[in-house]
């Protein structure tokens, strides 16, 4: 990774490296995205059970945990150019070889091969070099608009892949989508990493660092906090377009989302994909904007409280197209708005130089709980023919995240180095 003067790079938000950051995230994210529209279409060919494709999913969104410190670790290694294109590579060929996957043990192995290519192209690595390049005064809200940006691709992803689907067999979606993993490499070059944020740090060792964070109650306390985000998110977007097709009530034939083109329950899934995914572009860079000048352990308690009502005001009322929507843009709003704060806590409380790899493991977390959200959502539905139980543990969880972020202390723990 080079280096560059302070006093030109790292004062300009929207750099280079953030443009090319936002990029992967975007294509990345909109593949990720899109997985839920594939369940039914996949389901109804082999005659699964719904919690085939669920383990399926379930599987990736671990893998992506696992792969993630592995990956942020590669990075701060080799480069992060390296890890980013050992990531694409990986998330290419589990693509490939998932269209030809014809058996649910073959695509659930398939999803690691997956889950490490989003880890190599995700949050973990790319907010970690965004994060080196910005200035502190930029940081938050550059974290912000990254982060926004991998909800750009949640807003184009799942309508791209419901059109690919109905011209072309899901293997063969696949297939597209793996080009465009690809194809993203040609960001690459310009992801030229400024630290001048790192440099202002003491430097440390790994692991003195690590071990410093794992006995420190505020990082296990993030650490926690982050698994009801991933419980809820990763069962929402694995599970909630094939609920909506098969619980909400008719679209009216007067409704104005059959203005916009939704004139089915199976649509509406995927445009409520899409509204959440555009909802958090505004949520992700407002948190950005607002961790800079306010508590984030504060914001987070309070975007948490947020999702436990909305959910829980959702799952009491009938579902209805218009609750649907009005649910899509609630919870968009505080989709990803915990990635800018939770990844900017991280770099606030340890410093920058190891900020992927701490971050990483946070995201672990946050890939549990997005396994047991997706795997649960699938078991509970084929045993009860239902979702909602798994609904109110979504509710549970994120009551449980709003508390345990308020005892966190926000002090740095790493004083930086004399001038």
């Amino acid at each position: 990774m080079s280096s560059v003067n302070p006093n030109v790079a790292g004062t300009r938000l929207f750099s280079p490296v953030l443009i090319a950051g936002c990029l992967i995230l975007l294509t990345g994210f909109a593949i990720r995205a899109s997985f839920g529209v594939f369940q039914i279409p996949i389901a109804e060919q082999f005659g699964w059970l719904r919690i085939e494709f669920s383990m399926a999913i379930a599987i990736q969104n671990l893998a992506w945990g696992v792969g993630q410190p592995i990956f942020s670790a590669i990075a701060e290694k080799f480069g992060d150019r390296k890890a980013i294109f050992l990531g694409a590579i990986t998330y290419a060929l589990g693509l490939v070889l998932s269209s030809f996957a014809v058996t649910p043990e073959a695509h659930q192995f398939l999803e690691i091969l997956v889950g490490f290519g989003i880890a190599g192209t995700g949050f973990g690595v790319i907010l970690a070099v965004v994060g080196r390049s910005a200035s502190a005064d930029n940081r938050s809200l550059a974290l912000g608009i990254t982060t926004a940006a991998g909800s750009a691709g949640q807003v184009v992803g799942p309508p791209v892949a419901a059109a690919l689907l109905e011209v072309m067999p899901w293997s063969s979606v696949f297939i597209v989508f793996a080009v465009a993993i690809i194809a993203v490499l040609l960001a690459l070059p310009f992801l030229r990493a400024d630290e001048t944020g790192a440099q202002a740090q003491q430097k440390q060792n790994l692991g003195e660092v690590l071990l410093k964070a794992l006995k420190d109650p505020s990082y296990l306390m993030i650490f926690a906090g982050f698994f009801s985000c991933g419980f809820q998110l990763a069962f929402v977007t694995a599970h909630f377009p094939a609920y909506i097709a098969e619980v909400c009530s008719a679209i009216p034939p007067n409704s104005v989302l059959r203005s916009m083109g939704v004139s089915t329950t199976t649509a509406l899934g995927a445009f409520s994909i899409a509204l959440i995914g555009l909802a958090n572009i505004i949520g992700a860079v407002v948190a950005g904007a607002l961790g800079k000048n306010f508590s984030k352990k504060y914001l987070l308690s309070a975007i948490y409280t947020g999702r436990t009502i909305a959910a829980a005001l959702f799952i009491l009322f009938p579902m209805t197209p218009t609750t649907v929507v009005l649910f899509s843009i609630v919870m968009g709003a505080l989709w990803l708005a915990t990635v800018p704060l939770t990844s900017g806590l991280v770099a606030q409380i340890y410093g920058l130089q190891y900020m992927g790899t701490l971050y990483g493991i946070i995201f672990f977390s946050h890939q549990l709980g997005s396994f047991i959200g997706v795997w649960l959502g699938g078991v509970m539905y084929d045993g009860y023919g239902s979702y909602d139980m798994v609904w109110w543990v979504g509710v549970g969880v994120g009551a449980f995240s709003a508390i345990i972020h308020l005892p966190v202390r926000e002090n740095a723990r790493f004083q930086p180095a004399a001038a």
